[in-house]
């Protein structure tokens, strides 16, 4: 069975950062593309950030140059450095895995998110 398990949610006030976590289990974590998701209160979930099987990485515009994703294999652990957060990226953040490796579809599995706090 797939599990997706999100950490390191929080209160933040504006520029500050965060580090989000994502542990998977039930699946073989380097054959999957692997998404940050969000969606903030009220909102419409969008696509935040993506890394392929091969590491390359995409990142909506509007986290580009603050918020990076990174995965370690061996630990099947997805990750979400988060810097200089501002108040529109307050939001529960999801870590999702599509399968195929490509980041060309829609995620097959999804966790349970994590909050995301940004406050001025």
């Amino acid at each position: 069975q797939v599990e997706l398990v999100e950490s390191g949610g929080g209160s933040v006030q504006v520029g500050g950062s965060l580090r989000l976590s994502c542990a998977a289990s039930g699946l073989t974590f380097k054959y999957y593309c692997w998404h940050w998701y969000r969606q903030p209160p009220g909102g419409v979930r969008e696509g935040v950030a993506s890394i392929d099987e091969d590491g390359k990485t995409r990142y909506t515009n509007s986290v580009k140059g603050r918020f990076t994703i990174s995965k370690d294999v061996a630990k099947m652990t997805l990750s979400l450095e988060m810097n200089n957060l501002k108040p529109e990226d307050t939001a529960k953040y999801y870590c999702a895995a599509e399968s195929g490796g490509r980041c060309v579809s829609v995620a097959d599995y999804y966790g349970e998110g994590t909050s995301v706090t940004v406050s001025s």
